[in-house]
């Protein structure tokens, strides 16, 4: 069965989640244990998604030690008894359609600093490679430090899968996600030239206090968001929020750094397009992976 990994940004969460529970072929959802995801596994129990958590050094030794039934051992046993063996095949059928998936759901703070955010990036990727047999980077091109990821790692022996808009490019940042795509991104900002604008996701808008709060200055507010020259708060609407408080949120920046407030439609295609791409190209592939994948000598 093959193995999906996901190395995704904590601005996405809400997508992320939103996707895996729409997969009803998920056989089995693992998430790295790390003191990034509380609010993620909550909202994955909250929509029935009961994933196993297990750190990162860990999940190469679960995968081999093996979860999954030998369904060709267990088709030559059932050989002799025709109604069973039918059973069995539509079992290993159904099997065929089913990935795991591995997620390793990074730190939002990481954007205060994009070459700590490539080293991390590519830290998780070489470590994940080892039992992955693709991996989805859940990320934009953050400022283009990931801009090149292909090409960095075109030795890897890991097929890496990106968020891409209808043009075919990796999308620039998690707001680009939102609004589905670079092009749209690019309506918006023209839209709202000649302001300085904010564009609020529900992650955004939630978590902005801990930006200052990670960020090791204190004045990050006055030197930034309370620029005069910001006075646009823009909430994007996905229909996907799983943080209840999304108005208030956006209202309570919007107060608190004196910015008017306006709101545009996003989508959630971009993610659902790149989940489900990713985890086709591994289901059409299997047949070409190791047999017994978490028996592997890695």
């Amino acid at each position: 069965m093959p193995v999906l990994s996901i190395i995704a940004c904590g601005m996405l969460e809400d997508e992320l989640v939103h996707v895996l529970s729409k997969d009803c072929e998920l056989k089995q959802l693992i998430v790295v244990e790390n003191g990034n995801n509380s609010g993620f596994l909550r909202k994955l129990r909250a929509g029935k998604c009961i994933p196993r958590t297990i750190p990162l050094d860990r999940v190469q030794m679960f995968f081999k030690t093996g979860f999954n039934p030998d369904f060709e051992t267990l088709a030559k046993f059932l050989a002799p008894f025709p109604f069973l063996g039918k059973v069995c095949e539509k079992m290993n059928e159904k099997a065929g359609q089913q990935v795991s998936v591995v997620v390793n759901l990074l730190r939002l703070g990481l954007h205060a600093d994009l070459e700590l955010l490539k080293s991390e990036v590519f830290r998780n990727i070489r470590e994940m490679a080892a039992f992955s047999d693709g991996i989805l980077i859940f990320y934009g091109t953050c400022g283009h430090v990931l801009g090149e990821l292909e090409k960095d790692f075109i030795d890897l022996g890991c097929p890496l899968f990106f968020l891409k808009d209808k043009a075919g490019e990796i999308v620039e940042d998690c707001i680009s996600t939102a609004l589905g795509g670079n092009e749209a991104y690019a309506r918006a900002m023209l839209a709202c030239r000649g302001k300085g604008t904010i564009y609020l996701t529900p992650m955004w808008a939630s978590s902005w206090k801990n930006f200052e709060k990670g960020s090791g200055s204190k004045d990050l507010n006055n030197r930034y968001l309370k620029n005069s020259r910001y006075c646009l708060a823009v909430k994007i609407e996905t229909g996907i929020s799983y943080e209840p408080d999304f108005h208030q949120n956006v209202q309570e920046f919007a107060r608190t750094f004196g910015m008017k407030t306006i709101t545009l439609k996003g989508s959630s295609e971009i993610t659902e397009q790149g989940y489900f791409d990713a985890r086709k190209a591994l289901v059409k592939n299997s047949d070409c992976l190791p047999k017994n994948h978490q028996d592997m000598e890695f």
